[in-house]
């Protein structure tokens, strides 16, 4: 939890008496510990070039069928490594999805496993590809001691073998992805204090904001423009959030859910920017966004109208708020809670 606006997570893993491995994880800890030893397998050995002469039609084709036989026994050397590697991944993910305690998977993930590639190193799980797991997964526990035992390496973008949300931002993509607000949360905060985190507003990339409103989560939008995320942004088809929201209002017609509705409230807030072709749309089909949104809104939008008098008050409220201290900083607001927006996230630092 958070104690003097810090993170405060458990200083080391530690083993608590009578918890244990999974069971199969005994069959594999010995293959891949670094106290085991493991050398280094050499790439597949290839037969002995042939000889210059082979290629003429009056000299037989010689090859020695040592190497040969060397390579069809490192092949299969290689191919069980790999075996092992995956066997290895598949624990740890298995590890984290079931929650188990902090120290467990932390000996897990700097156990040092080889990875069948060209230089053929030794090699562990980062910071950073644990957290993705612990998102996944909703590990809030290990997602919080990842974050504040290794703040800069767990924000770090993740190594090449792993595929996520194509994003500037992977991690804070992907909590917005699997709804984790808890950890979405966390790492907000955290990345106020990471001068290297990787922005998550970088232009012309399909930002974690775009995604919240494509995925309509209220929540992830309010958390995302509450800590500093730009309303204004646009992403490689020339799209900002207020555009993605508005088309997702528009596809859902008259039937449009109570969380696409507080998605473009959310977004109102903040002073969002529409887009020229749906600046275009709007000024073409009244009769279709008017009712859709509401006169007041409508207006708005298009220009003809000043904001609403709440609207423009809370926009200059919210404005002097501080990112790296959302959302408490909104509960504390001495305003009635009638007027804060519905579904706002609970304290960071709790009750």
């Amino acid at each position: 939890m958070r104690a003097g606006g810090t993170l405060q997570g458990p200083a080391a893993p530690e083993r608590r008496s009578g918890e244990r491995f999974p069971d199969d994880f005994h069959l594999h800890a010995g293959l891949f510990s670094r106290s085991t030893g493991l050398s280094r397998v050499p790439p597949p050995l290839l037969p002995d070039r042939l000889s210059s002469d082979a290629g003429r039609s009056d000299t037989p084709l010689r090859a020695s069928k040592e190497p040969l036989a060397m390579a069809s026994v490192t092949g299969c050397s290689a191919a069980r490594s790999a075996d092992k590697h995956r066997s290895f991944s598949l624990l740890f993910y298995r590890a984290v999805r079931d929650l188990k305690p902090v120290w467990m998977l932390e000996d897990m993930r700097t156990m040092e496993v080889f990875y069948r590639e060209e230089d053929a190193t030794l090699k562990m799980y980062s910071p950073s590809e644990a957290l993705l797991y612990a998102i996944v997964h909703d590990h809030q526990a290990y997602a919080q001691f990842l974050l504040t035992r290794y703040p800069d390496e767990a924000l770090a973008k993740p190594g090449e073998r792993f595929c996520c949300c194509p994003s500037s931002a992977p991690h804070l993509a992907m909590a917005v992805r699997y709804d984790r607000r808890y950890i979405l949360g966390l790492i907000l905060q955290e990345s106020h204090r990471v001068p290297g985190a990787p922005p998550a507003d970088r232009a012309g990339w399909r930002t974690p904001l775009h995604l919240a409103c494509e995925l309509c989560r209220p929540e992830s939008v309010l958390m995302l423009l509450g800590n500093g995320a730009s309303p204004l942004a646009e992403d490689l088809g020339g799209l900002t959030p207020l555009d993605v929201t508005l088309e997702k209002l528009r596809d859902s017609g008259s039937a449009a859910g109570a969380e696409r509705r507080q998605c473009l409230d959310n977004l109102l807030l903040y002073r969002p920017r529409l887009g020229r072709h749906m600046r275009a749309a709007l000024d073409r089909e009244p009769e279709l966004w008017s009712p859709l949104l509401g006169e007041d809104t409508y207006g708005y939008l298009t220009g003809k109208n000043p904001p609403p008098l709440l609207l423009r008050a809370m926009q200059t409220i919210l404005q002097q708020l501080r990112p790296s201290g959302f959302p408490d900083s909104l509960h504390d607001l001495p305003i009635p809670p009638s007027l804060k927006p519905p579904g706002l996230p609970g304290r960071l630092g709790g009750p």
